[in-house]
């Protein structure tokens, strides 16, 4: 048997407030543009920058709320990281022209800007991993109290027992 894959990872910044809409069916689907950019200089110096737009397509599936996630806690200007799988649309449109579509349909996102402490992780089932505070890395990467940041978390320092398989 062949295999494939179809799979999309991107980090960008939304170009506009999601938009959210519920189908006949009463499921509910979110849309967002997203900015990708990237920059080189050229031959001659001068530096260059291309920005890429991707359409995004995120939805409520079997009970979940990721599409719910979006309008409550993305907008623009956000930085996120989106996970998911190209697809390619056509469709003929008013005066029977034919369309095409390139979207990310979305499965798992993560809000990566660290404005108001609404990073997060979600995936398509709806769920939200926890993450540990910015703060607490910081705090023990700093090296300035000679440990005394550690007071946070006493028993780490003691701990001997770990699960490491080596």
């Amino acid at each position: 048997m062949s295999r494939s894959l179809n799979k999309v990872m991107l980090i960008g910044n939304l170009g506009s407030d999601p938009e959210v809409r519920s189908t006949t069916g009463g499921n509910r689907v979110a849309t967002f543009s997203l900015a990708t950019s990237r920059s080189w200089n050229s031959p001659s110096g001068e530096k260059q920058e291309k920005t890429e737009w991707h359409r995004c397509v995120v939805w409520n599936t079997k009970g979940t709320g990721l599409a719910d996630v979006v309008e409550k806690y993305c907008k623009k200007g956000d930085k996120i990281y989106v996970e998911g799988r190209i697809e390619y649309r056509q469709w003929q449109d008013k005066e029977n022209q034919t369309r095409y579509s390139t979207e990310i349909n979305v499965r798992e996102l993560l809000m990566l800007g660290g404005k108001g402490g609404g990073a997060g992780d979600y995936d398509s089932e709806g769920a939200g991993r926890s993450r540990a505070p910015a703060t607490a890395g910081a705090k023990a990467s700093s090296g300035s109290n000679n440990g005394a940041d550690f007071e946070d978390f006493p028993g780490a320092l003691q701990e001997t027992d770990d699960d490491l398989p080596f």
